[in-house]
Protein backbone atom coordinates (compact mmCIF):
# COMPACT_ATOMS: atom_id res chain seq x y z
CA UNK A 1 0.00 0.00 0.00
CA UNK A 2 2.75 2.31 0.67
CA UNK A 3 4.66 2.25 -2.37
CA UNK A 4 0.89 1.81 -4.36
CA UNK A 5 0.09 5.27 -2.96
CA UNK A 6 3.17 6.67 -4.15
CA UNK A 7 3.57 5.38 -7.69
CA UNK A 8 -0.38 6.48 -8.18
CA UNK A 9 0.99 10.43 -6.53
CA UNK A 10 3.65 10.38 -8.81
CA UNK A 11 1.60 9.39 -12.03
CA UNK A 12 -0.21 12.79 -11.03
CA UNK A 13 2.62 15.04 -11.43
CA UNK A 14 4.64 13.26 -13.85
CA UNK A 15 4.41 12.27 -17.47
CA UNK A 16 6.39 9.01 -17.08
CA UNK A 17 7.14 7.34 -13.89
CA UNK A 18 10.01 4.70 -13.94
CA UNK A 19 9.79 2.15 -11.04
CA UNK A 20 13.31 0.42 -10.62
CA UNK A 21 13.90 -2.74 -8.60
CA UNK A 22 15.51 -6.14 -9.04
CA UNK A 23 13.68 -9.17 -10.53
CA UNK A 24 11.52 -11.20 -8.48
CA UNK A 25 10.77 -8.22 -5.94
CA UNK A 26 7.40 -7.73 -7.03
CA UNK A 27 7.10 -5.15 -9.37
CA UNK A 28 5.13 -6.70 -11.86
CA UNK A 29 2.09 -7.42 -9.06
CA UNK A 30 2.34 -3.71 -7.89
CA UNK A 31 2.06 -2.15 -12.02
CA UNK A 32 -0.63 -5.18 -12.11
CA UNK A 33 -2.47 -3.59 -9.80
CA UNK A 34 -1.98 0.11 -10.40
CA UNK A 35 -2.81 -0.81 -14.10
CA UNK A 36 -6.41 -2.07 -12.25
CA UNK A 37 -7.26 1.11 -10.75
CA UNK A 38 -6.35 3.77 -13.34
CA UNK A 39 -7.74 1.59 -16.27
CA UNK A 40 -4.77 1.44 -17.92
CA UNK A 41 -5.19 0.98 -21.63
CA UNK A 42 -2.33 -1.11 -22.51
CA UNK A 43 0.60 -3.45 -20.20
CA UNK A 44 3.43 -4.54 -22.37
CA UNK A 45 5.22 -7.31 -20.33
CA UNK A 46 8.61 -7.65 -23.05
CA UNK A 47 9.51 -11.26 -21.21
CA UNK A 48 5.73 -12.43 -23.11
CA UNK A 49 7.17 -12.77 -26.70
CA UNK A 50 3.20 -11.85 -27.54
CA UNK A 51 3.87 -8.25 -26.31
CA UNK A 52 7.36 -8.07 -28.18
CA UNK A 53 5.14 -9.22 -31.09
CA UNK A 54 2.85 -6.01 -30.77
CA UNK A 55 5.87 -3.60 -30.25
CA UNK A 56 7.38 -4.82 -33.63
CA UNK A 57 6.61 -1.40 -34.97
CA UNK A 58 7.04 0.60 -31.73
CA UNK A 59 5.66 3.83 -32.93
CA UNK A 60 2.33 2.28 -34.65
CA UNK A 61 1.82 1.04 -31.46
CA UNK A 62 2.40 2.94 -29.07
CA UNK A 63 0.97 6.73 -30.70
CA UNK A 64 -2.22 6.02 -31.05
CA UNK A 65 -2.52 5.00 -26.82
CA UNK A 66 -4.59 7.01 -24.43
CA UNK A 67 -5.00 7.24 -20.69
CA UNK A 68 -2.02 4.72 -19.05
CA UNK A 69 0.46 3.10 -20.68
CA UNK A 70 2.87 0.04 -18.87
CA UNK A 71 5.85 -1.63 -19.91
CA UNK A 72 7.56 -4.24 -17.92
CA UNK A 73 11.11 -5.30 -17.90
CA UNK A 74 11.77 -2.05 -20.31
CA UNK A 75 15.71 -2.92 -20.31
CA UNK A 76 15.19 -5.47 -22.49
CA UNK A 77 14.39 -2.82 -25.08
CA UNK A 78 16.16 0.18 -24.91
CA UNK A 79 15.45 1.30 -28.23
CA UNK A 80 12.14 2.27 -26.69
CA UNK A 81 13.81 5.31 -24.95
CA UNK A 82 14.12 7.69 -27.65
CA UNK A 83 10.54 7.24 -28.81
CA UNK A 84 8.75 7.54 -25.57
CA UNK A 85 10.72 11.16 -25.33
CA UNK A 86 9.05 11.89 -28.46
CA UNK A 87 5.70 10.68 -27.25
CA UNK A 88 5.99 12.35 -23.60
CA UNK A 89 6.86 15.46 -25.34
CA UNK A 90 3.23 15.52 -27.50
CA UNK A 91 0.68 18.96 -26.33
CA UNK A 92 -1.84 17.70 -25.22
CA UNK A 93 -0.31 14.40 -23.51
CA UNK A 94 -2.93 12.17 -24.28
CA UNK A 95 -0.53 8.70 -22.51
CA UNK A 96 1.30 8.62 -19.69
CA UNK A 97 3.69 6.10 -18.99
CA UNK A 98 4.93 3.19 -15.98
CA UNK A 99 7.94 1.72 -17.07
CA UNK A 100 9.56 -1.15 -14.87
CA UNK A 101 13.14 -2.17 -15.37
CA UNK A 102 15.02 -4.53 -13.29
CA UNK A 103 18.16 -2.31 -12.63
CA UNK A 104 18.54 1.32 -11.34
CA UNK A 105 18.26 4.55 -13.56
CA UNK A 106 22.26 5.00 -13.53
CA UNK A 107 22.08 1.28 -15.69
CA UNK A 108 19.37 1.94 -17.37
CA UNK A 109 21.03 4.51 -19.23
CA UNK A 110 19.03 5.14 -22.08
CA UNK A 111 16.11 6.22 -19.78
CA UNK A 112 18.17 8.92 -17.81
CA UNK A 113 19.96 10.29 -21.04
CA UNK A 114 16.67 9.74 -23.47
CA UNK A 115 13.72 10.75 -20.70
CA UNK A 116 15.83 13.85 -18.77
CA UNK A 117 13.19 16.17 -17.22
CA UNK A 118 10.34 13.61 -18.37
CA UNK A 119 10.81 10.60 -16.17
CA UNK A 120 10.20 10.58 -11.91
CA UNK A 121 11.87 7.27 -11.11
CA UNK A 122 11.14 5.18 -7.83
CA UNK A 123 12.96 2.54 -6.59
CA UNK A 124 11.73 -0.90 -5.06
CA UNK A 125 12.88 -3.16 -2.93
CA UNK A 126 11.14 -6.30 -1.25
CA UNK A 127 8.91 -6.69 1.45
CA UNK A 128 9.82 -4.57 4.25
CA UNK A 129 8.64 -4.83 8.51
CA UNK A 130 5.68 -2.95 7.82
CA UNK A 131 4.36 -5.19 5.22
CA UNK A 132 5.26 -8.59 6.74
CA UNK A 133 4.35 -7.16 10.34
CA UNK A 134 6.62 -6.64 13.88
CA UNK A 135 5.21 -10.21 14.38
CA UNK A 136 7.87 -11.40 11.67
CA UNK A 137 10.48 -9.83 12.08
CA UNK A 138 13.11 -12.16 12.77
CA UNK A 139 11.53 -14.09 9.53
CA UNK A 140 11.66 -11.20 7.32
CA UNK A 141 15.52 -10.95 8.25
CA UNK A 142 16.27 -14.64 7.92
CA UNK A 143 14.78 -15.20 4.59
CA UNK A 144 14.95 -11.54 2.99
CA UNK A 145 12.12 -9.51 1.11
CA UNK A 146 11.42 -11.31 -2.03
CA UNK A 147 8.07 -12.45 -1.77
CA UNK A 148 8.87 -16.01 -3.05
CA UNK A 149 11.97 -16.34 -0.63
CA UNK A 150 9.42 -14.79 2.21
CA UNK A 151 6.23 -16.96 1.66
CA UNK A 152 8.31 -20.33 1.29
CA UNK A 153 6.60 -23.54 2.95
CA UNK A 154 10.19 -24.01 5.01
CA UNK A 155 13.44 -22.33 4.88
CA UNK A 156 15.01 -25.39 2.68
CA UNK A 157 12.58 -24.55 0.08
CA UNK A 158 13.10 -20.83 0.66
CA UNK A 159 17.09 -21.29 0.32
CA UNK A 160 16.56 -23.64 -2.53
CA UNK A 161 14.70 -20.42 -3.78
CA UNK A 162 17.54 -17.84 -3.27
CA UNK A 163 19.93 -20.05 -4.81
CA UNK A 164 18.31 -20.29 -7.90
CA UNK A 165 18.03 -16.90 -8.10
CA UNK A 166 21.29 -15.74 -7.40
CA UNK A 167 22.14 -18.69 -10.17
CA UNK A 168 19.95 -17.06 -12.62
CA UNK A 169 20.94 -13.41 -11.60
CA UNK A 170 25.13 -13.78 -12.50
CA UNK A 171 24.59 -16.44 -15.57
CA UNK A 172 21.88 -14.45 -17.42
CA UNK A 173 20.38 -11.18 -15.89
CA UNK A 174 23.62 -9.31 -15.70
CA UNK A 175 23.54 -10.08 -19.61
CA UNK A 176 20.24 -8.86 -20.28
CA UNK A 177 21.30 -5.55 -18.73
CA UNK A 178 24.47 -5.15 -20.93
CA UNK A 179 27.00 -6.04 -18.27
CA UNK A 180 29.73 -8.69 -19.53
CA UNK A 181 31.11 -10.36 -16.66
CA UNK A 182 32.40 -14.21 -16.53
CA UNK A 183 29.87 -16.05 -14.86
CA UNK A 184 32.74 -17.56 -11.78
CA UNK A 185 34.49 -13.79 -11.38
CA UNK A 186 31.15 -12.68 -10.46
CA UNK A 187 30.13 -15.66 -7.93
CA UNK A 188 33.67 -15.29 -6.56
CA UNK A 189 32.95 -11.27 -6.51
CA UNK A 190 29.83 -11.56 -4.25
CA UNK A 191 31.09 -14.37 -2.09
CA UNK A 192 33.71 -12.15 -1.22
CA UNK A 193 31.53 -8.81 -0.85
CA UNK A 194 29.18 -10.84 1.39
CA UNK A 195 32.14 -11.46 3.79
CA UNK A 196 32.88 -7.15 3.71
CA UNK A 197 29.17 -6.81 4.36
CA UNK A 198 28.60 -3.99 6.79
CA UNK A 199 32.42 -2.86 6.17
CA UNK A 200 34.82 0.05 4.58
CA UNK A 201 35.18 -1.29 1.29
CA UNK A 202 38.94 -1.86 0.27
CA UNK A 203 39.43 -2.39 -3.47
CA UNK A 204 43.63 -3.70 -3.24
CA UNK A 205 42.84 -6.05 -0.69
CA UNK A 206 39.73 -7.81 -2.78
CA UNK A 207 41.06 -7.14 -5.98
CA UNK A 208 44.62 -9.18 -4.58
CA UNK A 209 42.09 -11.64 -3.12
CA UNK A 210 40.61 -12.50 -6.38
CA UNK A 211 43.44 -11.72 -8.38
CA UNK A 212 41.84 -8.98 -10.46
CA UNK A 213 42.62 -5.34 -10.22
CA UNK A 214 41.62 -2.48 -8.24
CA UNK A 215 39.83 -1.20 -11.05
CA UNK A 216 38.41 -4.18 -12.20
CA UNK A 217 36.78 -4.98 -8.63
CA UNK A 218 35.88 -1.34 -8.43
CA UNK A 219 33.62 -1.84 -11.68
CA UNK A 220 32.03 -4.84 -10.94
CA UNK A 221 31.04 -3.55 -7.03
CA UNK A 222 29.91 -0.32 -9.53
CA UNK A 223 27.75 -2.96 -11.92
CA UNK A 224 26.36 -4.62 -9.08
CA UNK A 225 25.44 -1.67 -7.28
CA UNK A 226 23.35 -0.64 -10.16
CA UNK A 227 21.87 -3.75 -10.27
CA UNK A 228 20.37 -2.65 -7.28
CA UNK A 229 21.65 -6.12 -5.34
CA UNK A 230 24.66 -3.85 -3.41
CA UNK A 231 24.42 -0.69 -1.65
CA UNK A 232 27.27 1.34 -1.27
CA UNK A 233 27.00 3.50 1.80
CA UNK A 234 29.26 6.76 1.37
CA UNK A 235 31.10 8.51 4.26
CA UNK A 236 30.31 11.89 5.79
CA UNK A 237 32.74 14.37 4.85
CA UNK A 238 33.22 17.26 6.87
CA UNK A 239 36.10 19.32 7.97
CA UNK A 240 35.93 18.54 11.74
CA UNK A 241 39.88 18.13 12.04
CA UNK A 242 40.06 14.61 11.75
CA UNK A 243 41.45 12.41 9.61
CA UNK A 244 38.36 10.94 8.49
CA UNK A 245 37.28 7.18 6.18
CA UNK A 246 36.59 8.23 2.61
CA UNK A 247 35.60 4.56 1.36
CA UNK A 248 32.44 3.73 0.85
CA UNK A 249 30.71 0.66 3.28
CA UNK A 250 29.08 -1.84 1.44
CA UNK A 251 26.04 -4.17 2.12
CA UNK A 252 24.82 -7.19 0.25
CA UNK A 253 21.04 -5.32 0.02
CA UNK A 254 19.00 -8.40 0.66
CA UNK A 255 18.91 -10.27 4.03
CA UNK A 256 18.38 -13.14 2.81
CA UNK A 257 20.59 -13.15 -0.15
CA UNK A 258 23.48 -12.40 2.11
CA UNK A 259 22.63 -15.33 4.23
CA UNK A 260 22.45 -17.49 1.11
CA UNK A 261 25.81 -16.23 0.11
CA UNK A 262 27.55 -17.26 3.04
CA UNK A 263 25.21 -20.48 3.50
CA UNK A 264 23.38 -19.69 6.37
CA UNK A 265 20.14 -21.56 6.41
CA UNK A 266 18.64 -21.31 9.60
CA UNK A 267 18.29 -18.88 12.01
CA UNK A 268 20.30 -21.19 14.36
CA UNK A 269 23.17 -21.02 11.96
CA UNK A 270 22.73 -16.83 11.77
CA UNK A 271 23.12 -16.72 14.99
CA UNK A 272 26.13 -18.36 15.57
CA UNK A 273 28.12 -16.96 12.88
CA UNK A 274 30.49 -14.24 13.59
CA UNK A 275 28.66 -11.21 10.89
CA UNK A 276 25.77 -11.83 13.01
CA UNK A 277 25.64 -7.95 14.01
CA UNK A 278 26.72 -6.87 10.50
CA UNK A 279 23.67 -8.93 9.02
CA UNK A 280 21.18 -7.00 11.47
CA UNK A 281 22.71 -3.93 10.72
CA UNK A 282 22.33 -4.22 7.07
CA UNK A 283 18.32 -5.63 7.41
CA UNK A 284 18.27 -2.48 9.83
CA UNK A 285 19.42 -0.12 7.33
CA UNK A 286 16.92 -1.45 4.36
CA UNK A 287 14.45 -1.21 6.62
CA UNK A 288 15.11 2.42 7.44
CA UNK A 289 15.60 3.44 3.93
CA UNK A 290 12.41 1.91 3.08
CA UNK A 291 10.69 4.26 5.05
CA UNK A 292 12.46 7.24 5.14
CA UNK A 293 14.45 7.10 1.44
CA UNK A 294 18.22 6.90 1.03
CA UNK A 295 18.97 10.32 0.31
CA UNK A 296 21.32 12.63 2.51
CA UNK A 297 22.31 9.37 4.27
CA UNK A 298 26.16 8.83 5.27
CA UNK A 299 28.04 6.90 8.09
CA UNK A 300 30.43 8.80 9.96
CA UNK A 301 34.20 7.04 10.40
CA UNK A 302 37.33 8.62 11.65
CA UNK A 303 41.11 6.82 11.15
CA UNK A 304 41.09 7.19 14.88
CA UNK A 305 37.99 4.80 15.26
CA UNK A 306 34.76 6.60 16.30
CA UNK A 307 32.29 5.84 13.63
CA UNK A 308 28.68 6.04 13.28
CA UNK A 309 26.19 3.81 11.00
CA UNK A 310 24.26 6.61 9.65
CA UNK A 311 24.05 10.38 9.92
CA UNK A 312 20.95 11.49 8.60
CA UNK A 313 19.55 15.08 7.41
CA UNK A 314 15.95 15.02 7.43
CA UNK A 315 15.03 18.83 7.41
CA UNK A 316 16.41 21.27 9.36
CA UNK A 317 17.32 18.91 11.99
CA UNK A 318 20.71 16.52 11.64
CA UNK A 319 20.18 12.93 13.40
CA UNK A 320 22.62 10.37 13.91
CA UNK A 321 21.77 5.88 14.09
CA UNK A 322 23.83 3.84 15.71
CA UNK A 323 22.46 0.63 14.31
CA UNK A 324 22.99 -2.32 17.40
CA UNK A 325 22.02 -5.91 17.29
CA UNK A 326 21.80 -5.76 21.18
CA UNK A 327 18.80 -6.18 24.16
CA UNK A 328 20.59 -3.32 26.38
CA UNK A 329 21.56 -0.64 24.45
CA UNK A 330 24.17 1.89 25.72
CA UNK A 331 26.07 5.08 24.93
CA UNK A 332 29.74 4.41 23.93
CA UNK A 333 32.60 7.13 23.32
CA UNK A 334 32.18 6.86 19.33
CA UNK A 335 28.66 8.03 19.97
CA UNK A 336 29.78 11.19 22.54
CA UNK A 337 32.24 11.71 19.62
CA UNK A 338 29.82 11.83 16.67
CA UNK A 339 27.12 13.93 18.71
CA UNK A 340 29.78 16.90 19.21
CA UNK A 341 31.80 16.44 16.14
CA UNK A 342 28.67 16.51 13.62
CA UNK A 343 26.56 18.62 15.98
CA UNK A 344 23.48 16.16 15.61
CA UNK A 345 20.32 16.94 17.31
CA UNK A 346 19.42 13.58 18.55
CA UNK A 347 21.11 10.10 18.37
CA UNK A 348 19.18 7.21 18.36
CA UNK A 349 20.67 3.63 19.39
CA UNK A 350 18.35 0.86 16.71
CA UNK A 351 17.85 -2.23 18.34
CA UNK A 352 15.41 -5.51 17.73
CA UNK A 353 13.69 -4.62 20.91
CA UNK A 354 10.58 -2.50 21.37
CA UNK A 355 9.61 0.97 22.58
CA UNK A 356 11.33 3.94 22.60
CA UNK A 357 13.54 5.37 26.10
CA UNK A 358 16.23 8.26 26.57
CA UNK A 359 20.10 7.05 27.40
CA UNK A 360 21.39 10.32 27.80
CA UNK A 361 21.06 13.71 26.60
CA UNK A 362 20.63 13.43 22.65
CA UNK A 363 20.46 9.86 22.87
CA UNK A 364 17.88 7.73 23.08
CA UNK A 365 17.73 3.73 22.41
CA UNK A 366 14.51 2.82 20.12
CA UNK A 367 13.80 -0.50 18.66
CA UNK A 368 13.56 -0.96 14.75
CA UNK A 369 9.91 -0.93 14.70
CA UNK A 370 9.65 1.94 16.21
CA UNK A 371 11.72 4.50 13.86
CA UNK A 372 9.27 4.63 11.10
CA UNK A 373 7.04 6.59 13.11
CA UNK A 374 10.22 8.79 14.64
CA UNK A 375 11.41 9.31 11.04
CA UNK A 376 8.02 10.59 9.51
CA UNK A 377 7.49 12.74 12.53
CA UNK A 378 10.77 14.58 11.35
Amino acid sequence: MRLQATVLDALRRSRCVGLAGPRQCGKSTLAREIARLESATAYFDLEDPASESRLRDPKLALAPLRGLVVIDEIQRRPDLFPLLRVLLDRVPLPAKFLILGSASPQLLRGASESLAGRIEFIEMGGLVLDEAGVDHERRLWQRGGFPLSYLAANDRDSMKWRQAFMQAFVERDLRLLGVDLPPANVRRFLTMVAHYHGQTWNGSEIGRSLQLSHTTVKRYLDLLTGALLIRQLHPWFENVGKRLVKSPKVYVRDSGVLHALLGLEQMEDIEGHPKLGASWEGFALETLFAWHGNTDAYFWGTHGGAELDLCWTTGPRRIGIELKYTSSPAVTKSMRVALEDLRLDQLYVVHPGEGCYPLSDRVSAAGLADMKRILNAG
